[in-house]
């Protein structure tokens, strides 16, 4: 093996999925020390203020969209590794959904940890991106201009890089 950036993962640039010829690669995390790591991420539905009435009030023709939909995203948070492909597998520790109606929207939360060498961040964007394509999927008869957007990491804690804390 040759001792260039390409062996080691670093890039000169500071990529750290990419190597100094710009191919991509899973970073090797195994000189990392194992901390424990939460991340929390929320993201938003918009709808018809109608259509979030009928979702409060448990009357959507396809069923409990709100427990599919926190169910499809602990699902989603579990198998990251298989969507993205240079994230690594993670034993979660915990995963949590929340979503709440508003008269305009459902606000989507997603909390997980883990004790290990990398963090549970798109863990968290992943369930809140598929719980919320599973309330636009089960309530898109009812309304074909919802948007999805948002999504966004809003904390993290654990880890070499430390903390961090968004809007």
């Amino acid at each position: 093996m040759s001792s260039d950036h390409s062996e080691s993962g670093a890039d000169p640039d500071g990529f750290t999925h990419l190597d100094a010829r710009g191919r991509a690669l899973m970073v090797d995390v195994s000189g990392k020390q194992e901390t424990v790591r939460v991340a929390v991420a929320r993201g938003r539905v918009s709808m018809a203020p109608e259509v979030a009435l009928l979702l409060s009030s448990g009357e959507i023709p396809k069923g409990d969209v709100l427990a599919a939909a926190r169910i499809a995203g602990v699902m989603a948070a579990k198998r990251t590794s298989d969507l993205i492909p240079l994230c690594h597998p993670i034993m979660l520790t915990s995963v949590k959904v929340t979503l709440e109606v508003t008269p305009g929207s459902v606000e989507i939360e997603a909390t997980a940890k883990t004790c290990g060498q990398t963090g549970v961040e798109m863990e968290v964007l992943t369930a809140v991106s598929v719980s919320a394509l599973t309330v636009y999927d089960m309530c898109k008869a009812l309304d074909r201009s919802m948007r999805i957007g948002d999504i966004r990491l809003v904390q993290k804690s654990g880890g070499r890089s430390g903390d961090f804390t968004g809007s």
